[in-house]
């Protein structure tokens, strides 16, 4: 028998698993205990750049090839500084795990860093990064040509602890030719609620078995999620005070579960949702800006992207940022702290960041940059860079609290794909971020 009920009960245990799995291998950098490191010197006067850094990348967006083309640019410009590219890891946990080695030993740290969203608080509490307000300040980064949601995101306690690089937001995708089948406008639906009474129609027409794809949970469900919380009036967290368990959260998380059991027009990916939808699996789904570029590549069928969905408390903002900064580490000579800020004031200028979207989907972090070309080539890459007017920084349960992105995965988990009781699961997780927020952060902020 392959009933619709067995395919979403199989998606649901290989989803799990999924979870379960990925979740096992994130543990991350500890941040028990306080910092024995010292606060770092930020006086550069008088340093010269060494010649010499090592630059720790995961290849976001399978930028590999393209950060090399940046490197071999840079050194064409600054011949007497060698950049050393080094895979820190095939994600940002990895990357995570290999920083934290790393620091123990006190040996073979990188000068520059990727770092993610989820990650770099964590940094900034155990003194593992400098403040990089001297470094811009001494090289003359063109502050108010940034995109101000992207650099605000590594701002906290009146610092800049990085800088914005493969920075994304979720986009709706949606198969054109789906829509057309079903008589649906072309374009992605305004609130969940207009989507919900699309899905049947798309789902009939299509013949597709899904009309939506919700991400896979163990790497986005605390970012996506956001979106249906934000739009029913709800959050992760109010500042500081953890709201997951709150009546709107409820509503929202509801609404997906009936989604994937109920109304059963819903599927929750087991890997990757912007390949199930390229597949032609699901009729849509949301994924990062950088999927955007692979899912154009390899989707037989007309591609359509458009601004996350509301809610019917807020139909804006209600698309979170995300994605990853470059950071510099503690415990590196200042001579290759200040070579690294060189490279890294280099790679976001206005030409290399037009170069590094064009190769990845990645949002340009400068205002000034020229996306004509870009454009003309990959026109759906407008949609995405006109949503950043109306992103909404991530809410601190998700962004800075340690291990709090794989706490709502499993709580997303239980919902979507084991169909866990939705109140009890948000209260669960309501006590699991407290206790995180209680033990590893209030300690380091005092707040």
């Amino acid at each position: 028998m392959n009933s619709p009920l067995r395919r979403r009960q199989f998606l649901g245990l290989s989803a799990a698993a999924a979870v379960t799995a990925a979740l096992a291998a994130c543990g991350g950098p500890s941040t028990g205990g306080s910092s024995t490191q010292a606060a770092a010197d930020t006086d550069f006067s008088g340093v010269k750049p060494a010649t010499s850094f090592d630059f720790w990348s995961t290849h976001p967006g399978q930028s590999q090839d393209v950060e090399k083309q940046l490197i071999d640019k840079f050194q064409a410009k600054y011949p007497d500084i060698k950049v050393n590219l080094i895979t820190g890891g095939k994600d940002y946990e990895e990357i995570a795990q290999k920083f934290q080695t790393a620091q123990a030993a006190k040996s073979g740290l990188p000068a520059l860093l990727v770092l993610s969203d989820v990650w770099w608080f964590r940094y900034y509490m155990n003194k593992s990064i400098i403040p990089l307000d001297s470094l811009l300040k001494q090289l003359d980064f063109t502050m108010g040509d940034f995109r101000e949601t992207l650099v605000a995101d590594y701002g906290y306690d009146s610092q800049q602890w990085a800088m914005p690089y493969a920075r994304s937001t979720p986009l709706f995708y949606y198969n054109k030719d789906h829509f057309k089948a079903a008589g649906l406008p072309d374009r992605a639906p305004k609130t969940w609620a207009e989507f919900a009474e699309w899905a049947p129609k798309l789902k009939a027409a299509s013949k597709a078995q899904f009309a939506f794809m919700y991400p896979a949970l163990a790497g986005y469900a605390g970012w996506t999620l956001q979106n249906n919380l934000w739009g029913e009036g709800g959050a992760w967290s109010k500042d500081w005070e953890i709201t997951a368990d709150s009546d709107a959260n409820v509503k929202a998380m509801q609404f997906a579960q009936d989604s994937v059991y109920k109304d059963a027009w819903a599927g929750v990916s087991s890997k990757d949702s912007a390949d199930d939808f390229a597949a032609g699996i699901a009729s849509t789904t949301l994924s990062s800006t950088g999927s955007l570029v692979g899912v154009l590549k390899n989707a037989k069928f007309n591609v359509g992207v458009g601004f996350l969905p509301g809610g019917p408390s807020a139909e804006s903002p209600v698309c979170p940022t995300g994605g990853a900064g470059l950071g510099i580490p503690a415990g590196v000579p200042k001579e290759q702290q200040l070579a690294a800020a060189t490279f890294l004031k280099f790679v976001t200028e206005p030409e290399n960041t037009a170069l590094f979207s064009a190769a990845t989907g990645y949002m340009p972090t400068r205002k000034s940059a020229d996306m004509t070309s870009v454009l003309a080539k990959t026109p759906q890459i407008k949609i995405a860079m006109d949503q950043l007017a109306v992103t909404r920084k991530q809410d601190n349960a998700r962004v800075f609290l340690p291990g709090a992105d794989q706490e709502m995965a499993k709580a997303a988990a239980a919902i979507l794909t084991q169909k866990a009781d939705v109140k009890s699961s948000l209260t669960d997780l309501k006590g699991k971020l407290d206790g995180i927020y209680t033990k590893d952060v209030k300690p380091k902020i005092g707040k």
